[in-house]
């Protein structure tokens, strides 16, 4: 049930909704203010480089004039001027090289986190067909927030790349390594460089493993203190199998302390040192935990008819033949195979057998699915839009993805949500604004010259006479 005790007077509203005008308003100023910054470092830039021309050494005479500026600028903007000159450098590229999105940002169809995600995205996309990419990218960015926005960039300017992702990802994967970097205090950073795909398995292996540890911890604390309050010690359950107090009662590591000492006990030993599964016959069921990943791959893709990246949910693209191992070789993975036009889902696995529902919600929702979140669906809870105490149908069109935090804020403050067809949320904030959550688009789809290959057709679920022509 709701409960929104604290914010039900017309009061609150009003002071609530006077908040949002004035921060509206302050968002406007801080705005101008951002773009009238960034034209005038890149007008000092072009200084600089006014300045340096027709001189006989013009990269060096080009530097000091910059330096000079960047330290007559230093004063003003209260920093170094090594720091001045850098963000000189970034407002020129800027100014430069993406004026539509200078544009939009003004306009304030686009807000400051949008530029730097097209900026950062955009300087691998070669000069040619940079301004293609702007006009996808500032697309795709109003309405959304910057950190949603960043995974769908990098797919665009994959696409427009000259060279294909296979083949780029080919000649960096040679470039893995392992190494130690020396900190203070007797502590190192151990750094490895892995293909995505690969480290985001690692990071959730451990991440399982550490939570199963915290978790038997919690419940042998638990059972340790209701043995004590008992008033017959030996009245007490039997032994449970998990491990008892005297392993896990002093243990008071954070989840991050945990997750590096599993780590570092799969590498030097084989085994977690702790293991709460483990019983007199030898090891528990601990180690036996193995990553669980979403990945969502094109149909083309998996028919080796398209080189284009895959998508890894809530991180980066992956390159398609790590993809088809993963769909074809791997259970402990999901793999969601998509129309290779409109990007609906036509196939599910998970790393187990799981409801047909669940499998459409993950593939439906991929995050969280209040605006502006994207903790991926595999970390989030499954939550009734019309609570079902209330009547509300245990159905997808009235299932979503919420993450515990937001789960939270839909049942216990004002916000309201309704869900119509196609996954579309509505929500409503306290002082009755409107928020529209599609159901994201696919960040995998490809519009083929011709028409499919015969060979992706089995492939395809309902048969090809019911999937719109390409």
């Amino acid at each position: 049930m709701s409960s929104s005790a604290g914010f039900g007077s017309d009061g609150d509203v009003a002071a609530l909704a006077a908040l949002v005008a004035d921060a509206e308003s302050a968002v406007d100023v801080v705005r101008a203010g951002q773009v009238r910054e960034v034209r005038v470092l890149a007008a000092a830039g072009r200084l600089a480089r006014e300045q340096a021309a027709g001189a006989s050494e013009r990269v060096q005479s080009h530097e000091m004039a910059l330096r000079g500026i960047a330290a007559e600028l230093a004063g003003v903007f209260a920093a170094t001027d090594r720091t001045l000159q850098r963000r000189i450098d970034e407002a020129q590229d800027l100014v430069e090289n993406y004026p539509a999105t200078m544009e939009a940002w003004a306009a304030g169809r686009i807000t400051r986190g949008h530029v730097r995600v097209i900026q950062d995205v955009g300087c691998a996309v070669p000069a040619p067909v940079r301004g293609e990419f702007e006009r996808a990218a500032i697309e795709r960015c109003e309405g959304e927030t910057p950190n949603r926005v960043r995974d769908a960039l990098v797919h665009v300017a994959e696409r427009l790349h000259p060279r294909s992702f296979t083949e780029r990802h080919e000649a960096a994967a040679a470039g893995r390594c392992v190494r130690v970097q020396a900190g203070r205090e007797g502590m190192s950073d151990l750094i490895a460089t892995l293909p995505t795909v690969i480290a985001e398995g690692v990071v959730d292996r451990l991440t399982r493993q550490a939570r199963e540890i915290v978790n038997a911890r919690s419940d042998s604390e638990a059972a340790t203190g209701l043995t004590e309050a008992s008033e017959d010690a030996d009245a007490a359950a039997p032994d449970s199998g998990v491990a008892g107090g005297s392993s896990f009662g002093g243990d008071t590591r954070t989840m991050d302390q945990v997750r590096a000492d599993v780590f570092a006990d799969l590498l030097l030993a084989g085994t977690p040192a702790l293991d709460p599964t483990a019983d007199d016959d030898g090891n528990g069921a601990l180690g036996a935990i193995r990553a669980k990943v979403q990945v969502v791959v094109s149909a083309l893709t998996l028919a080796g008819q398209d080189d284009g990246p895959a998508d890894l949910v809530g991180r980066s693209p992956i390159d398609a033949a790590a993809a088809r191992e993963l769909a074809g070789d791997n259970t402990a993975w999901d793999r969601l195979v998509t129309h290779p036009v409109t990007g609906t889902v036509l196939e599910c696995d998970t790393y187990q057998p799981t409801a047909a529902m669940r499998r459409l919600l993950r593939a439906r929702d991929r995050h969280c699915r209040l605006p502006g979140c994207r903790q991926p669906a595999i970390r989030c809870e499954i939550d009734h839009t019309h609570a079902a105490s209330d009547g509300g149908p245990t159905h997808v069109c009235n299932l979503a993805h919420l993450c515990k935090r937001h789960h939270d804020v839909k049942h216990h403050t004002p916000w309201r949500v309704k869900q119509l067809a196609g996954g579309l949320l509505v929500w409503t904030s306290p002082t009755g604004r409107v928020y529209r959550e599609d159901a994201p688009p696919p960040l995998v789809a490809f519009t083929p010259a011709t028409d499919p290959p015969t060979s992706c057709r089995p492939m395809t679920e309902p048969p090809p006479n019911d999937i719109p022509p390409f």
